[in-house]
C-alpha cells in the first residue's frame, strides 16, 4: 500500500466515517494505492447480505467479480462533485485514489461512486 502522508479517519456529516486530510494535496496527485483483496463472481451475491454490500467495488474486466479495496480505499464516501476519483488497475489488483482539483488541509476526501466524476444519478444509498 502506498499512501499519501497526512491521511486520516474521522466522521463526516450525515455519512459516518470518512478520510480527511491533514496536509493540502495538489490535483493530479496520488493519494494512495490500496491493494484489494478480489471476490469472485460466484460469491458475489453473499456480500449483498453482509455490512460489506456498502464498501465493495466491481471488478474485474466485464465488471462480474467485486474487490474489497484495503487501506482506506473502502471509506471514502460518495459525493455528486467529488475532489478526487478513483481507477481500477486490475492488472495490478489495486484502486488507486487521484485528486481531480485541489484539497486544503483538513478536508474530506470524496470520489463519485459512478465512476466517472461528473455523474449525477442517484446511488441506492
Amino acid at each position: 500500500m502506498n499512501q499519501k502522508p497526512g491521511l486520516f479517519i474521522a466522521y463526516s456529516d450525515g455519512k459516518g466515517r470518512g478520510v480527511f486530510t491533514s496536509q493540502s494535496i495538489d490535483t493530479g496527485e496520488v493519494i494512495e494505492i490500496c491493494p484489494v483483496l478480489i471476490i469472485p463472481k460466484l460469491e458475489l451475491p453473499i456480500i449483498h447480505k453482509t455490512v460489506l454490500h456498502d464498501y465493495y467495488f466491481l471488478w474485474g474486466e466485464d465488471l462480474e467479480e467485486c474487490a474489497i479495496a484495503l487501506g482506506f480505499g473502502s471509506i471514502y464516501n460518495h459525493a455528486l462533485h467529488p475532489n478526487a476519483n478513483f481507477i481500477l488497475d486490475i492488472q495490478n489488483n489495486t484502486i488507486d485514489i487521484e485528486a481531480i482539483k485541489p484539497i486544503p488541509a483538513g478536508d474530506e476526501i470524496t470520489l463519485n461512486y459512478h465512476g466517472e466524476p461528473g455523474n449525477t444519478d442517484k446511488l441506492w444509498f
